[in-house]
Protein backbone atom coordinates (compact mmCIF):
# COMPACT_ATOMS: atom_id res chain seq x y z
CA UNK A 1 0.00 0.00 0.00
CA UNK A 2 2.89 2.32 0.73
CA UNK A 3 4.21 1.62 -2.79
CA UNK A 4 1.05 2.85 -4.51
CA UNK A 5 0.69 5.80 -2.15
CA UNK A 6 4.24 6.89 -2.92
CA UNK A 7 3.68 6.34 -6.65
CA UNK A 8 0.43 8.31 -6.85
CA UNK A 9 1.70 11.09 -4.59
CA UNK A 10 4.78 11.53 -6.79
CA UNK A 11 2.87 11.26 -10.09
CA UNK A 12 -0.44 13.03 -9.46
CA UNK A 13 -0.41 16.46 -7.83
CA UNK A 14 -3.12 18.97 -7.04
CA UNK A 15 -2.60 20.73 -10.38
CA UNK A 16 -2.80 17.56 -12.49
CA UNK A 17 -6.59 17.33 -12.90
CA UNK A 18 -7.08 21.04 -13.83
CA UNK A 19 -4.17 20.71 -16.27
CA UNK A 20 -5.72 17.69 -17.98
CA UNK A 21 -9.12 19.38 -18.19
CA UNK A 22 -7.49 22.51 -19.66
CA UNK A 23 -5.65 20.49 -22.30
CA UNK A 24 -8.79 18.58 -23.29
CA UNK A 25 -10.82 21.83 -23.48
CA UNK A 26 -8.26 23.59 -25.69
CA UNK A 27 -8.01 20.53 -27.91
CA UNK A 28 -11.82 20.42 -28.29
CA UNK A 29 -12.00 24.09 -29.30
CA UNK A 30 -9.15 23.79 -31.79
CA UNK A 31 -10.56 20.54 -33.14
CA UNK A 32 -13.86 22.33 -33.81
CA UNK A 33 -12.47 25.50 -35.42
CA UNK A 34 -9.34 24.20 -37.19
CA UNK A 35 -10.56 21.36 -39.39
CA UNK A 36 -7.45 21.25 -41.53
CA UNK A 37 -5.15 20.85 -38.50
CA UNK A 38 -6.94 18.04 -36.68
CA UNK A 39 -4.20 15.49 -37.33
CA UNK A 40 -1.54 17.80 -35.88
CA UNK A 41 -3.75 18.62 -32.87
CA UNK A 42 -4.34 14.94 -32.18
CA UNK A 43 -0.60 14.30 -32.29
CA UNK A 44 0.06 17.14 -29.84
CA UNK A 45 -2.55 15.89 -27.35
CA UNK A 46 -1.24 12.36 -27.80
CA UNK A 47 2.25 13.61 -26.97
CA UNK A 48 0.88 15.31 -23.82
CA UNK A 49 -0.73 12.11 -22.55
CA UNK A 50 2.39 10.16 -23.44
CA UNK A 51 4.34 12.56 -21.21
CA UNK A 52 1.67 12.09 -18.53
CA UNK A 53 2.20 8.35 -18.77
CA UNK A 54 5.95 8.95 -18.54
CA UNK A 55 5.37 10.82 -15.27
CA UNK A 56 3.44 7.80 -14.06
CA UNK A 57 6.48 5.64 -14.87
CA UNK A 58 8.59 8.09 -12.85
CA UNK A 59 6.11 7.59 -10.00
CA UNK A 60 6.62 3.84 -10.21
CA UNK A 61 10.40 4.32 -10.04
CA UNK A 62 9.92 6.54 -6.99
CA UNK A 63 7.74 3.86 -5.36
CA UNK A 64 10.57 1.37 -5.93
CA UNK A 65 12.98 3.79 -4.19
CA UNK A 66 14.88 4.68 -7.37
CA UNK A 67 14.73 8.34 -6.34
CA UNK A 68 17.38 9.74 -8.65
CA UNK A 69 16.07 7.98 -11.75
CA UNK A 70 12.52 8.94 -10.81
CA UNK A 71 13.43 12.63 -10.43
CA UNK A 72 15.24 12.79 -13.80
CA UNK A 73 12.47 10.89 -15.61
CA UNK A 74 9.77 13.02 -14.01
CA UNK A 75 11.51 16.27 -14.97
CA UNK A 76 11.99 15.16 -18.59
CA UNK A 77 8.35 14.31 -19.04
CA UNK A 78 7.19 17.45 -17.20
CA UNK A 79 9.19 19.51 -19.69
CA UNK A 80 7.65 17.51 -22.56
CA UNK A 81 4.12 18.03 -21.23
CA UNK A 82 4.80 21.75 -20.85
CA UNK A 83 5.94 21.91 -24.48
CA UNK A 84 2.64 20.32 -25.57
CA UNK A 85 0.62 22.78 -23.44
CA UNK A 86 2.54 25.79 -24.81
CA UNK A 87 1.96 24.60 -28.38
CA UNK A 88 -1.78 24.21 -27.79
CA UNK A 89 -2.03 27.68 -26.20
CA UNK A 90 -0.08 29.20 -29.11
CA UNK A 91 -2.46 27.66 -31.63
CA UNK A 92 -5.51 28.77 -29.64
CA UNK A 93 -4.35 32.38 -29.31
CA UNK A 94 -2.89 32.91 -32.81
CA UNK A 95 -5.27 30.78 -34.87
CA UNK A 96 -8.62 31.19 -33.11
CA UNK A 97 -8.70 34.12 -30.67
CA UNK A 98 -6.79 36.76 -32.69
CA UNK A 99 -8.56 36.00 -36.02
CA UNK A 100 -11.88 36.28 -34.14
CA UNK A 101 -11.04 39.91 -33.30
CA UNK A 102 -9.89 40.67 -36.89
CA UNK A 103 -6.17 40.24 -36.18
CA UNK A 104 -4.33 37.74 -38.35
CA UNK A 105 -0.60 37.85 -37.64
CA UNK A 106 1.72 35.87 -39.91
CA UNK A 107 2.72 32.36 -38.85
CA UNK A 108 6.24 33.46 -38.05
CA UNK A 109 4.92 35.59 -35.18
CA UNK A 110 3.32 32.53 -33.62
CA UNK A 111 6.52 30.52 -34.12
CA UNK A 112 8.66 33.18 -32.43
CA UNK A 113 6.41 33.52 -29.40
CA UNK A 114 6.11 29.76 -29.00
CA UNK A 115 9.88 29.27 -29.26
CA UNK A 116 10.45 32.00 -26.64
CA UNK A 117 7.91 30.27 -24.40
CA UNK A 118 9.70 26.93 -24.92
CA UNK A 119 13.03 28.46 -23.87
CA UNK A 120 11.48 30.21 -20.87
CA UNK A 121 9.76 27.00 -19.74
CA UNK A 122 13.00 25.04 -20.12
CA UNK A 123 14.90 27.62 -18.07
CA UNK A 124 12.22 27.63 -15.35
CA UNK A 125 12.39 23.86 -15.02
CA UNK A 126 16.19 23.95 -14.85
CA UNK A 127 16.00 26.59 -12.13
CA UNK A 128 13.34 24.55 -10.34
CA UNK A 129 15.69 21.56 -10.47
CA UNK A 130 18.28 23.62 -8.55
CA UNK A 131 20.66 24.56 -11.36
CA UNK A 132 22.33 28.00 -11.40
CA UNK A 133 21.21 29.65 -14.62
CA UNK A 134 23.88 32.35 -14.42
CA UNK A 135 26.74 29.86 -14.46
CA UNK A 136 25.06 27.89 -17.23
CA UNK A 137 24.75 30.98 -19.42
CA UNK A 138 28.32 32.04 -18.70
CA UNK A 139 29.86 28.67 -19.53
CA UNK A 140 27.73 28.11 -22.64
CA UNK A 141 29.06 31.07 -24.63
CA UNK A 142 31.52 28.93 -26.58
CA UNK A 143 28.88 26.28 -27.26
CA UNK A 144 26.49 28.98 -28.44
CA UNK A 145 29.10 30.36 -30.84
CA UNK A 146 29.78 26.92 -32.29
CA UNK A 147 26.09 26.19 -32.70
CA UNK A 148 25.48 29.62 -34.28
CA UNK A 149 28.29 29.01 -36.79
CA UNK A 150 26.92 25.58 -37.65
CA UNK A 151 23.39 26.92 -38.07
CA UNK A 152 24.20 30.20 -39.79
CA UNK A 153 21.91 29.43 -42.76
CA UNK A 154 19.03 28.58 -40.45
CA UNK A 155 19.63 31.65 -38.31
CA UNK A 156 19.87 33.77 -41.45
CA UNK A 157 16.47 32.50 -42.53
CA UNK A 158 14.98 33.23 -39.10
CA UNK A 159 16.44 36.74 -38.98
CA UNK A 160 15.41 37.29 -42.60
CA UNK A 161 11.83 36.33 -41.76
CA UNK A 162 11.86 38.74 -38.81
CA UNK A 163 13.22 41.54 -40.97
CA UNK A 164 10.61 40.95 -43.67
CA UNK A 165 7.90 41.23 -41.05
CA UNK A 166 9.30 44.23 -39.19
CA UNK A 167 9.73 46.45 -42.27
CA UNK A 168 6.59 45.16 -44.03
CA UNK A 169 8.55 44.27 -47.15
CA UNK A 170 5.97 41.64 -47.96
CA UNK A 171 2.73 40.54 -46.37
CA UNK A 172 0.55 37.48 -46.69
CA UNK A 173 -1.64 38.05 -49.77
CA UNK A 174 0.97 40.09 -51.67
CA UNK A 175 1.90 39.08 -55.21
CA UNK A 176 5.66 38.94 -55.70
CA UNK A 177 8.00 38.16 -58.58
CA UNK A 178 11.41 36.60 -58.02
CA UNK A 179 13.40 36.08 -61.23
CA UNK A 180 10.88 34.40 -63.57
CA UNK A 181 8.58 33.13 -60.81
CA UNK A 182 5.54 35.12 -59.72
CA UNK A 183 2.83 34.17 -57.25
CA UNK A 184 0.87 35.10 -54.15
CA UNK A 185 2.43 34.94 -50.67
CA UNK A 186 0.38 32.52 -48.57
CA UNK A 187 2.60 32.16 -45.50
CA UNK A 188 5.75 33.61 -43.96
CA UNK A 189 7.36 31.08 -41.63
CA UNK A 190 10.44 31.17 -39.43
CA UNK A 191 12.58 29.56 -42.14
CA UNK A 192 10.88 30.25 -45.45
CA UNK A 193 8.17 32.11 -47.35
CA UNK A 194 5.57 30.10 -49.28
CA UNK A 195 4.38 31.45 -52.64
CA UNK A 196 1.56 29.90 -54.66
CA UNK A 197 1.83 30.38 -58.44
CA UNK A 198 -0.99 30.51 -60.98
CA UNK A 199 0.01 26.99 -62.10
CA UNK A 200 -0.99 25.50 -58.72
CA UNK A 201 2.62 25.25 -57.61
CA UNK A 202 3.87 26.19 -54.14
CA UNK A 203 7.37 27.66 -54.25
CA UNK A 204 9.38 27.72 -51.02
CA UNK A 205 11.77 30.69 -50.84
CA UNK A 206 14.33 30.72 -47.99
CA UNK A 207 13.91 34.01 -46.15
CA UNK A 208 17.62 34.74 -46.45
CA UNK A 209 17.30 34.57 -50.26
CA UNK A 210 14.59 37.22 -50.23
CA UNK A 211 16.72 39.44 -47.99
CA UNK A 212 19.86 39.12 -50.13
CA UNK A 213 18.26 39.47 -53.57
CA UNK A 214 15.82 41.87 -55.12
CA UNK A 215 12.20 40.92 -55.70
CA UNK A 216 9.15 42.80 -56.95
CA UNK A 217 5.91 43.24 -55.04
CA UNK A 218 3.30 43.39 -57.79
CA UNK A 219 0.35 45.76 -57.73
CA UNK A 220 1.31 47.59 -54.54
CA UNK A 221 1.53 51.37 -54.38
CA UNK A 222 1.32 53.67 -51.36
CA UNK A 223 -2.27 54.70 -50.53
CA UNK A 224 -3.55 53.12 -53.75
CA UNK A 225 -5.69 50.02 -54.38
CA UNK A 226 -3.98 46.82 -55.49
CA UNK A 227 -3.73 46.88 -59.28
CA UNK A 228 -0.98 45.96 -61.71
CA UNK A 229 -0.33 47.52 -65.11
CA UNK A 230 -0.31 45.12 -68.04
CA UNK A 231 0.57 45.61 -71.72
CA UNK A 232 -1.33 44.11 -74.65
CA UNK A 233 0.57 44.45 -77.92
CA UNK A 234 -0.74 44.57 -81.49
CA UNK A 235 0.44 45.86 -84.87
CA UNK A 236 -1.28 47.85 -87.61
CA UNK A 237 -0.07 48.93 -91.04
CA UNK A 238 1.66 52.30 -91.38
CA UNK A 239 -1.00 53.42 -93.85
CA UNK A 240 -3.48 53.92 -90.98
CA UNK A 241 -3.01 57.17 -89.00
CA UNK A 242 -1.98 56.43 -85.39
CA UNK A 243 -4.56 58.90 -84.06
CA UNK A 244 -7.32 56.84 -85.67
CA UNK A 245 -6.03 53.55 -84.28
CA UNK A 246 -5.71 54.99 -80.77
CA UNK A 247 -9.17 56.54 -80.93
CA UNK A 248 -10.87 53.35 -82.15
CA UNK A 249 -9.25 51.13 -79.53
CA UNK A 250 -9.66 53.48 -76.57
CA UNK A 251 -13.29 54.29 -77.41
CA UNK A 252 -14.14 50.59 -77.54
CA UNK A 253 -12.36 49.66 -74.31
CA UNK A 254 -13.50 52.66 -72.27
CA UNK A 255 -17.15 52.08 -73.16
CA UNK A 256 -17.08 48.41 -72.17
CA UNK A 257 -17.15 46.92 -68.69
CA UNK A 258 -14.47 44.23 -68.68
CA UNK A 259 -13.93 42.09 -65.60
CA UNK A 260 -10.75 42.85 -63.60
CA UNK A 261 -9.90 45.96 -65.66
CA UNK A 262 -9.62 49.14 -63.54
CA UNK A 263 -11.54 52.26 -64.54
CA UNK A 264 -9.02 54.52 -62.80
CA UNK A 265 -6.44 54.99 -64.15
CA UNK A 266 -8.23 54.34 -67.45
CA UNK A 267 -6.72 52.05 -70.11
CA UNK A 268 -4.79 53.91 -72.80
CA UNK A 269 -3.41 53.03 -76.20
CA UNK A 270 -0.04 54.32 -77.38
CA UNK A 271 2.19 54.03 -80.43
CA UNK A 272 5.35 52.23 -79.31
CA UNK A 273 7.40 51.64 -82.46
CA UNK A 274 7.48 51.75 -86.28
CA UNK A 275 9.04 48.77 -88.00
CA UNK A 276 10.86 48.75 -91.32
CA UNK A 277 8.63 45.85 -92.40
CA UNK A 278 5.83 48.35 -92.85
CA UNK A 279 3.78 48.25 -89.69
CA UNK A 280 3.38 50.25 -86.48
CA UNK A 281 3.48 48.55 -83.08
CA UNK A 282 0.92 49.63 -80.49
CA UNK A 283 0.30 48.75 -76.86
CA UNK A 284 -2.90 48.92 -74.86
CA UNK A 285 -1.93 49.56 -71.25
CA UNK A 286 -4.44 48.72 -68.55
CA UNK A 287 -4.48 48.09 -64.80
CA UNK A 288 -5.41 44.60 -63.58
CA UNK A 289 -7.39 44.61 -60.31
CA UNK A 290 -7.23 40.86 -59.62
CA UNK A 291 -3.74 39.56 -60.30
CA UNK A 292 -4.81 35.92 -60.64
CA UNK A 293 -6.47 35.92 -64.11
CA UNK A 294 -3.72 37.83 -65.92
CA UNK A 295 -3.55 35.88 -69.19
CA UNK A 296 -7.36 35.42 -69.51
CA UNK A 297 -7.85 39.19 -69.06
CA UNK A 298 -5.16 39.90 -71.67
CA UNK A 299 -6.93 37.52 -74.04
CA UNK A 300 -10.29 39.25 -73.51
CA UNK A 301 -8.72 42.64 -74.28
CA UNK A 302 -7.09 41.26 -77.44
CA UNK A 303 -10.51 40.09 -78.58
CA UNK A 304 -12.03 43.53 -77.91
CA UNK A 305 -9.15 45.21 -79.79
CA UNK A 306 -9.54 42.87 -82.76
CA UNK A 307 -13.30 43.37 -83.05
CA UNK A 308 -12.98 47.15 -82.65
CA UNK A 309 -10.40 47.34 -85.45
CA UNK A 310 -12.50 45.11 -87.69
CA UNK A 311 -15.56 47.32 -87.19
CA UNK A 312 -13.46 50.33 -88.16
CA UNK A 313 -12.12 48.58 -91.25
CA UNK A 314 -8.56 48.50 -89.88
CA UNK A 315 -6.57 45.34 -90.51
CA UNK A 316 -4.00 43.96 -88.11
CA UNK A 317 -0.53 43.90 -89.66
CA UNK A 318 0.55 40.59 -91.10
CA UNK A 319 3.85 39.47 -92.51
CA UNK A 320 3.83 40.26 -96.20
CA UNK A 321 4.62 37.61 -98.79
CA UNK A 322 4.69 37.63 -102.58
CA UNK A 323 2.03 35.32 -103.99
CA UNK A 324 1.51 34.61 -107.70
CA UNK A 325 -2.24 34.79 -108.39
CA UNK A 326 -3.50 32.66 -111.28
CA UNK A 327 -6.85 32.74 -113.11
CA UNK A 328 -7.90 29.68 -111.17
CA UNK A 329 -7.37 31.67 -107.95
CA UNK A 330 -9.45 34.53 -109.36
CA UNK A 331 -12.28 32.11 -110.09
CA UNK A 332 -12.03 30.75 -106.58
CA UNK A 333 -12.13 34.25 -105.09
CA UNK A 334 -15.18 35.12 -107.16
CA UNK A 335 -16.87 31.90 -106.08
CA UNK A 336 -16.29 32.74 -102.43
CA UNK A 337 -17.66 36.24 -102.98
CA UNK A 338 -20.80 34.94 -104.71
CA UNK A 339 -21.45 32.48 -101.88
CA UNK A 340 -21.09 35.32 -99.38
CA UNK A 341 -23.52 37.48 -101.40
CA UNK A 342 -26.00 34.59 -101.47
CA UNK A 343 -25.72 34.20 -97.71
CA UNK A 344 -26.30 37.92 -97.23
CA UNK A 345 -29.37 37.88 -99.48
CA UNK A 346 -30.75 34.93 -97.52
CA UNK A 347 -30.21 36.88 -94.29
CA UNK A 348 -31.86 40.04 -95.67
CA UNK A 349 -34.94 38.10 -96.83
CA UNK A 350 -35.62 37.19 -93.18
CA UNK A 351 -35.58 40.86 -92.14
CA UNK A 352 -39.11 42.26 -92.17
CA UNK A 353 -37.81 45.71 -93.06
CA UNK A 354 -36.56 44.43 -96.46
CA UNK A 355 -39.28 41.88 -97.22
CA UNK A 356 -40.74 44.11 -99.99
CA UNK A 357 -37.47 44.43 -101.93
CA UNK A 358 -37.03 42.73 -105.26
CA UNK A 359 -34.24 40.24 -105.99
CA UNK A 360 -32.23 42.92 -107.81
CA UNK A 361 -32.65 45.37 -104.92
CA UNK A 362 -31.66 42.74 -102.39
CA UNK A 363 -28.52 41.89 -104.34
CA UNK A 364 -27.51 45.55 -104.59
CA UNK A 365 -28.06 46.00 -100.87
CA UNK A 366 -26.24 42.75 -100.02
CA UNK A 367 -23.21 43.95 -101.94
CA UNK A 368 -23.09 47.06 -99.73
CA UNK A 369 -23.28 45.23 -96.39
CA UNK A 370 -20.34 45.47 -94.05
CA UNK A 371 -19.34 42.75 -91.59
CA UNK A 372 -18.87 44.10 -88.04
CA UNK A 373 -18.15 41.92 -84.97
CA UNK A 374 -18.66 42.90 -81.31
CA UNK A 375 -17.19 41.32 -78.20
CA UNK A 376 -19.36 40.50 -75.19
CA UNK A 377 -20.03 43.67 -73.23
CA UNK A 378 -19.51 46.08 -76.14
CA UNK A 379 -22.01 48.92 -76.45
CA UNK A 380 -23.21 48.55 -80.05
CA UNK A 381 -25.46 51.62 -79.97
CA UNK A 382 -25.86 54.24 -77.26
CA UNK A 383 -29.03 56.09 -76.43
CA UNK A 384 -28.85 59.73 -77.55
CA UNK A 385 -26.08 59.25 -80.13
CA UNK A 386 -26.50 61.49 -83.17
CA UNK A 387 -25.37 60.89 -86.74
CA UNK A 388 -25.43 57.13 -86.16
CA UNK A 389 -26.94 56.41 -89.56
CA UNK A 390 -26.48 52.63 -89.43
CA UNK A 391 -28.76 49.65 -89.29
CA UNK A 392 -27.49 46.35 -87.88
CA UNK A 393 -28.64 42.82 -88.73
CA UNK A 394 -27.49 40.16 -86.26
CA UNK A 395 -25.86 37.11 -87.82
CA UNK A 396 -24.95 35.28 -84.60
CA UNK A 397 -25.12 36.07 -80.88
CA UNK A 398 -27.53 37.89 -78.57
CA UNK A 399 -27.92 41.58 -77.80
CA UNK A 400 -30.07 43.48 -75.31
CA UNK A 401 -32.03 46.66 -76.10
CA UNK A 402 -32.55 48.94 -73.11
CA UNK A 403 -33.43 52.55 -72.34
CA UNK A 404 -32.38 54.84 -69.55
CA UNK A 405 -35.59 56.39 -68.17
CA UNK A 406 -35.75 60.00 -66.91
CA UNK A 407 -35.77 58.62 -63.35
CA UNK A 408 -32.33 57.10 -63.95
CA UNK A 409 -33.53 53.49 -64.12
CA UNK A 410 -32.55 51.07 -66.87
CA UNK A 411 -35.48 49.34 -68.57
CA UNK A 412 -34.96 46.38 -70.89
CA UNK A 413 -37.02 46.63 -74.08
CA UNK A 414 -36.21 43.30 -75.69
CA UNK A 415 -33.50 40.75 -76.39
CA UNK A 416 -32.33 40.39 -79.98
CA UNK A 417 -30.97 37.26 -81.61
CA UNK A 418 -30.04 35.85 -84.98
CA UNK A 419 -31.92 37.57 -87.82
CA UNK A 420 -33.10 40.52 -85.70
CA UNK A 421 -32.26 44.09 -86.66
CA UNK A 422 -32.02 47.47 -84.94
CA UNK A 423 -31.06 51.06 -85.73
CA UNK A 424 -33.72 51.49 -88.44
CA UNK A 425 -35.03 54.79 -87.03
CA UNK A 426 -31.62 56.47 -87.07
CA UNK A 427 -30.87 55.10 -90.53
CA UNK A 428 -34.12 56.25 -92.14
CA UNK A 429 -34.88 59.47 -90.24
CA UNK A 430 -31.51 60.66 -88.90
CA UNK A 431 -33.02 60.78 -85.38
CA UNK A 432 -30.76 60.30 -82.35
CA UNK A 433 -30.60 56.79 -80.97
CA UNK A 434 -33.73 56.20 -78.90
CA UNK A 435 -32.29 53.17 -77.08
CA UNK A 436 -28.99 51.52 -76.24
CA UNK A 437 -27.93 48.08 -77.43
CA UNK A 438 -25.30 45.99 -75.62
CA UNK A 439 -23.78 42.68 -76.70
CA UNK A 440 -24.84 39.98 -74.23
CA UNK A 441 -22.55 37.48 -76.00
CA UNK A 442 -20.03 37.80 -78.79
CA UNK A 443 -22.12 39.21 -81.66
CA UNK A 444 -21.56 39.24 -85.43
CA UNK A 445 -23.57 41.71 -87.50
CA UNK A 446 -24.04 43.09 -90.96
CA UNK A 447 -24.12 46.89 -91.00
CA UNK A 448 -26.01 48.96 -93.56
CA UNK A 449 -25.17 52.64 -93.96
CA UNK A 450 -27.20 55.59 -95.17
CA UNK A 451 -25.64 55.70 -98.64
CA UNK A 452 -26.77 52.15 -99.46
CA UNK A 453 -30.38 52.83 -98.44
CA UNK A 454 -30.39 56.21 -100.15
CA UNK A 455 -29.72 54.58 -103.52
CA UNK A 456 -32.68 52.24 -102.99
CA UNK A 457 -35.05 55.04 -101.94
CA UNK A 458 -34.12 57.23 -104.88
CA UNK A 459 -34.65 54.33 -107.25
CA UNK A 460 -38.02 53.42 -105.65
CA UNK A 461 -39.34 56.02 -103.15
CA UNK A 462 -42.33 53.80 -102.35
CA UNK A 463 -40.11 51.63 -100.14
CA UNK A 464 -40.41 54.25 -97.38
CA UNK A 465 -44.20 53.76 -97.19
CA UNK A 466 -43.83 49.96 -97.29
CA UNK A 467 -41.67 49.87 -94.16
CA UNK A 468 -43.52 52.64 -92.35
CA UNK A 469 -45.66 50.34 -90.19
CA UNK A 470 -42.54 48.68 -88.78
CA UNK A 471 -41.00 52.00 -87.76
CA UNK A 472 -44.24 53.15 -86.13
CA UNK A 473 -44.67 49.93 -84.14
CA UNK A 474 -41.13 50.04 -82.82
CA UNK A 475 -41.37 53.70 -81.85
CA UNK A 476 -44.61 53.01 -79.99
CA UNK A 477 -42.95 50.15 -78.13
CA UNK A 478 -40.12 52.40 -76.94
CA UNK A 479 -42.57 55.15 -75.96
CA UNK A 480 -44.45 52.61 -73.87
CA UNK A 481 -41.31 51.67 -71.95
CA UNK A 482 -40.40 55.30 -71.33
CA UNK A 483 -43.94 56.05 -70.15
CA UNK A 484 -43.94 52.91 -67.97
CA UNK A 485 -46.89 51.40 -69.88
CA UNK A 486 -47.46 47.67 -69.91
CA UNK A 487 -48.75 45.51 -72.74
CA UNK A 488 -52.35 46.53 -71.99
CA UNK A 489 -51.58 50.26 -71.89
CA UNK A 490 -52.84 52.74 -74.46
CA UNK A 491 -50.44 53.73 -77.21
CA UNK A 492 -50.36 57.08 -79.00
CA UNK A 493 -52.22 57.54 -82.27
CA UNK A 494 -50.20 55.46 -84.74
CA UNK A 495 -51.62 57.09 -87.86
CA UNK A 496 -50.44 60.54 -86.86
CA UNK A 497 -47.04 59.18 -85.92
CA UNK A 498 -46.81 57.43 -89.30
CA UNK A 499 -47.38 60.65 -91.17
CA UNK A 500 -44.70 62.43 -89.12
CA UNK A 501 -42.15 59.65 -89.64
CA UNK A 502 -42.81 59.47 -93.40
CA UNK A 503 -42.33 63.22 -93.73
CA UNK A 504 -39.09 62.97 -91.75
CA UNK A 505 -37.76 60.21 -94.03
CA UNK A 506 -38.45 62.29 -97.14
CA UNK A 507 -36.75 65.34 -95.67
CA UNK A 508 -33.74 63.30 -94.50
CA UNK A 509 -33.15 61.77 -97.94
CA UNK A 510 -34.36 64.85 -99.88
CA UNK A 511 -36.97 62.84 -101.71
CA UNK A 512 -39.29 65.79 -102.26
Amino acid sequence: MDFWNKTIAFFWGGESLPLVLMVVSIWAMLFHFRHDERASLTNTVGFFFACLFGQFIAGLLHGLDFSRAAAVTHEVFVIGAGVAVIRLWGQLVFRVVLPAIKLTPPRITEDIFVIIAYIAWFMVRLRYAGLDLGSILATSAMITAVVAFAMQDTLGNILGGLALQLDNSIEVGDWIKVDDISGRVVDIRWRSTLVETRNWETVVFPNSQLMKNKFMVLGRRTDQPVQWRRWVWFSVGLDVPPTRVVSVVEDSILQTDIANVAKNPPPNCILMDMDIKGYARYALRYWLTDLTPDDPTDAMLRWHIMTALQRAGIKLAMEERNIHITKENEKYEEGVRQREIALRIKTLRKVELFSQLTDVELRELADRLRYVPFAKGNIIARQGDVKSYWLYVIITGDAEVYVDTPSGRRRTVRTLGRGDFFGEMGLLTGAPRSASVIAKTDVECYRIDKEAVEELLRARPGIAEEVLHILVARKAELDAVLQNLDATGSYPDLSSQGSEILATIKRFFSLG
